[in-house]
């Protein structure tokens, strides 16, 4: 599926999202009825550098500065961080950090960030781009991954077979759309058919201020068991000593 193909279908209407540096993207689409919305992203599988962070962060933060409750999509499709000795010694993580802390940030001032995965995303880009907005939909063949199970394997010290056969009945240890829908990481499954009304319909049930729901979803779904009551303890323990 080609980025094209995407906007195509998000903006029947029309849009006006161009590319730019570092493999992101940035503009707006016409929603039919509803206005234009903010776009963003990382596509065609470019890593996510520290430049490439940097022009998002920019983004998100120009359109918290124009004002206004409006929708800002992030599209993703992105292999993972930049895993060079440059972005590493320039420190790589602080960059990413602080996307993820814009996104927070344009939530808290009234923007709804809504991130569409339509290819593949791993790791540190994963979770500073679409994980950090407040629901996640995903079109046919996106592959999300926080840590593909080599990766577990080398960090737990448990080894592939045990971590493959965990996989199986156990979410929060599987790379994938399903499991990652499973523990509510990805709120919505969307098809091809008809985006634009998909879309919409996000934006009707866009959250309430900052409110996440996930742990919510995850218990439903029977992916994320424990996060739930673990979230309502910590409140009551922090309401009780406030």
């Amino acid at each position: 599926m080609t980025l094209d193909e995407v906007l195509a279908g998000l903006f029947p209407t029309g849009h006006a999202v161009q590319s730019g540096p570092y493999g992101t993207i940035c503009g707006t689409g016409r929603i039919e009825g509803a206005g234009d919305c903010d776009v963003i992203g990382i596509v065609d599988g470019t890593p996510l550098s520290i430049d490439g962070a940097l022009v998002l962060a920019g983004h998100v933060l120009d359109v918290v500065a124009k004002g206004g409750k409006g929708t800002l999509m992030v599209l993703v499709d992105t292999s993972s961080q930049n895993m060079a000795r440059r972005d590493e010694l320039l420190g790589l993580n602080e960059f990413l950090a602080h996307l993820s802390k814009c996104f927070a940030l344009a939530a808290t001032e009234g923007v709804f960030t809504l991130g569409v995965l339509y290819g593949h995303a791993m790791a540190g880009a994963f979770i500073s781009t679409a994980l950090s907005t407040q629901v996640l939909a995903a079109l046919p063949g996106a592959f999300p991954s926080v840590m593909d199970l080599p990766s577990i394997s080398r960090v737990t010290k448990l080894p592939i077979e045990t971590l493959t056969e965990l996989a199986k009945t156990t979410p929060i240890f599987a790379p994938g759309l399903d499991p990652l829908y499973a523990t509510g990481a990805v709120t919505e499954k969307w098809d091809m058919a008809n985006l634009q009304s998909q879309l919409k319909g996000a934006i009707a049930r866009r959250p309430a201020g900052t409110a996440d729901g996930r742990d919510v979803i995850g218990l439903e779904r029977k992916g994320r068991l424990q996060a739930r009551a673990i979230a309502q303890k910590v409140i009551a323990e922090a309401a009780a000593h406030a």
